[in-house]
């Protein structure tokens, strides 16, 4: 089975692996590039424009295989307005307008003013970027990337990334993600079979 290669694997090699499928998906590395060029606080790319790359490389799928759109986070608590967020999407529209996928931007310090009226619960108010990801309703998914300075790639991986290596899907229960890690664990196996999924 080797699309299980990097399976159990140290966190170092499967890291490697990681950026190496990240540096060679051109849509990803756009939206990379796109995100320093914005100059967005703490922003970070996350779900599964990541964890779908490293599914379709790993499988021999074409690129973008079941990437309905590329999640941009960013934080920045000094205008939690809509209009804020808003100005930000416009500009980004713009940036990314020749990509074959939207890139889908939202600040993360304004997520607990509309989650609750979207999703029925409560969800209480972030300190960064980085809790949002570690928020996720499924451990595996728990995954952000960014360019820093001389276009090194940075991860960050709370829960390391055996998971995805492993074509398994762990659920999350630092919050009532069930509904969605449920939901998100039945449309991801219709696409990647070999995925298994832990039950919550």
């Amino acid at each position: 089975m080797s699309h299980l290669r990097h399976s159990g694997k140290s966190f170092a090699e499967q890291r490697a692996a990681l950026e190496a499928i990240v540096r060679a998906e051109p849509v990803l590395m756009a939206v990379l590039s796109g995100a320093r060029e914005l100059e967005l606080a703490d922003s970070w790319l996350v779900s599964g424009g990541i964890y779908n790359s490293v599914w379709n490389a790993l499988t021999g799928r074409p690129s973008m295989t079941g990437v309905k759109d590329i999640d941009l986070f960013y934080f920045d608590a000094s205008d939690v307005s809509y209009e804020a967020e808003d100005a930000v999407i416009r500009r980004a529209e713009k940036l990314f307008a020749g990509l074959p996928v939207p890139v889908e931007i939202r600040n993360q310090a304004r997520v607990h003013l509309w989650y609750e009226g979207h999703f029925g619960v409560p969800y209480p108010p972030l300190g960064d970027s980085r809790e949002a990801i570690r928020r996720f309703a499924s451990l595996t998914h728990a995954v952000g990337v960014r360019l820093v300075d001389g276009d090194e790639i940075e991860i960050y991986a709370p829960y390391g990334l055996d998971d995805i290596f492993s074509f398994r899907l762990v659920p999350n229960r630092l919050m009532d993600n069930r509904r969605t890690h449920e939901e998100k664990a039945r449309r991801q196996v219709l696409v990647w079979p070999e995925l298994t999924v832990e039950p919550w």
